[in-house]
């Protein structure tokens, strides 16, 4: 967890250029792509990571040494959030690599909203994370530290070449093997689909089941999950035959799994357990 420093540190920066982001239109995209890299720059970088949070070190110093490191090409609104960032206060020296990370996802986002692909951004993601949730081999191997970062990069697109996939859906999800952070892939993909659905004001729930899901069925889930959730929610529904029959909910780390399958897992695991 984040310490009190850094949670009030990322949550000022955030609020203070997401009108900026809002507005910037499709140059939120280059500065999306551009906070990405400088995260990734500083998780490979320890000792950049604490000249660049030493609090005995003057604020003008940081800057300094920021823009030296991002030299001349960067969108202006980047080098204004980088600057900003390394001139507050962090608990821990890896938290500011985390706030970077947090305002490239606002960033991604504003930028879906420009496209207009927000919603199917989130679904996409929602669809990934189904598909895995139950293939551990899969998950071990986009999870490995083992592996190179473009290991797994690579491994991921093949899994999902075949997939007709927005390019951000992918941008997204290869983050989240690239750079693990001590995270799974799995956790951050989650992690994305909630910062998505807190961006849109709204909740995705994924239903999986056997065959599409009737409208009655979509009102009774979205009025039960709304009331619940106390806000609206978007219905991800997944098809798949594997599941044989009813249907497994998921919202965040919440899993309602009533399928054919599931049943018969445990009941497997009740018969296998000794007297």
């Amino acid at each position: 967890m984040r310490g009190e420093t850094s949670l009030a540190s990322d949550k000022v920066a955030r609020q203070k250029f997401a009108s900026q982001l809002r507005d910037s239109g499709v140059q939120s995209g280059t500065v999306a792509i551009e906070l990405f890299d400088f995260a990734n720059m500083l998780d490979d970088n320890a000792a950049v990571e604490r000249a660049l949070t030493d609090p005995s070190r003057p604020a003008h110093d940081k800057i300094v040494l920021t823009d030296k490191l991002i030299g001349d090409t960067v969108d202006p609104l980047t080098k204004e959030i980088l600057e900003d960032l390394v001139s507050r206060k962090w608990s821990r020296v890896d938290h500011i690599a985390n706030a970077v990370e947090d305002l490239a996802v606002d960033a991604t986002l504003y930028y879906a909203d420009v496209k207009g692909v927000t919603s199917t951004v989130a679904i996409e993601l929602a669809k990934i994370h189904s598909a895995f949730i139950n293939i551990a081999p899969v998950r071990a191997k986009l999870s490995d530290t083992r592996m190179s970062a473009n290991g797994r990069v690579a491994f991921l697109r093949e899994l999902l070449r075949n997939q007709r996939l927005n390019p951000l859906t992918v941008r997204l999800a290869e983050h989240a093997t690239r750079d693990l952070r001590n995270r799974r892939f799995l956790s951050t993909l989650q992690w994305l689909i909630d910062e998505i659905s807190h961006h849109m004001g709204e909740s995705v729930v994924t239903v999986t089941s056997a065959i599409p899901l009737r409208k009655e069925q979509f009102a009774k889930i979205i009025a039960a999950y709304s009331a619940k959730l106390g806000r609206q929610v978007h219905i991800n529904s997944v098809v798949d035959p594997n599941v044989l029959g009813g249907m497994r909910i998921q919202y965040g780390a919440e899993v309602h799994d009533s399928t054919v399958v599931a049943q018969l897992q445990r009941l497997k695991q009740m018969v296998s357990v000794p007297a």
